[in-house]
């Protein structure tokens, strides 16, 4: 049976893959990774948790395949562009120099093929909590562990009931008054750092949150993760951008307008 040719972008944006991490779903990762191709690829932050191999040291073959995966099409032509998160932020002090073929940076600005301008920036210097409270930010990050560690099991259940998965996270997270409001409160910010840079748009991750929408007219998108959602933003070769959510069941497609769209996809087990 022959291959499936690769779905092709003008471009690819990453963010919070978190590798090192147990709930880093590197396998789905390292399926979409093969199964598409771009020009160029952003890394938004958030790649490696430094955070969490300073803890204990986690390192599985599907988390390796993903860096292996990402050198090799640097190797083969792809531009990668690697902009540091806070959970990897020791790579920051690193901004400006090549390492295999991978050009880090902390901000840059994307043209995409129809002319608009994007701001790329991961987005934590816009989170106030890890900012003025570095240690505030490490103990929300132990709870989110703990739910992550509930909705996997819970997901178990599901399965052995003949179910699709479904977040319980996410479902807690978007329930949260506080959660809501520090969500509404990023996105304001982001966009209002957009705004005086002069860009059409920003692109950014960090609140693991996929959305792409206009806010006081500039376009919001964040990337969600590959924790939880299994979300990246593509540019296709007109410039038209939407976000992909890759899983064991279906690839949706959310465009800059307009609803999801469900499509039917393979991935390797």
């Amino acid at each position: 049976m022959s291959a499936q040719p690769k779905q092709r972008f003008r471009t690819i944006w990453l963010s919070d893959v978190h590798l090192g991490f147990r709930g880093c779903r590197a396998d789905f990762l390292h399926d979409f990774l093969k199964k598409t191709h771009a020009e160029t690829i952003y890394l938004v932050g958030d790649i490696v948790d430094l955070w969490e191999m300073k803890r204990r040291l986690y390192w599985p073959q599907p988390h390796n395949n993903v860096i292996r995966t990402l050198l090799g099409k640097a190797k083969r032509g792809t531009k990668i562009v690697y902009i540091p998160g806070n959970h990897d932020e020791l790579l920051r002090d690193h901004a400006g120099l090549v390492f295999g073929n991978v050009e880090l940076r902390e901000q840059a600005i994307h043209t995409t093929a129809d002319g608009r301008r994007f701001l790329i920036l991961h987005g934590d210097e816009f989170d106030s909590v890890v900012k003025c409270s570095p240690w505030l930010a490490k103990l929300g990050n132990r709870a989110y562990d703990w739910l992550l560690y509930l909705n996997r099991w819970f997901n178990v259940a599901r399965r052995k009931m003949g179910f699709s998965y479904w977040s319980l996270s996410a479902y807690i997270k978007g329930r949260v008054k506080n959660a809501v409001q520090y969500v509404s409160s990023f996105e304001g910010a982001v966009a209002r750092a957009a705004t005086q840079q002069g860009v059409d748009g920003v692109i950014c991750g960090h609140i693991h949150r996929a959305e792409i929408r206009k806010i006081e007219g500039i376009l919001y998108c964040n990337l969600g993760d590959w924790v939880e959602s299994c979300t990246a933003l593509v540019e296709r070769p007109d410039g038209y951008l939407e976000l992909i959510h890759w899983s064991d069941e279906t690839m949706a497609l959310k465009g800059e307008e307009g609803p999801a769209v469900a499509v039917e996809v393979e991935v390797a087990a």
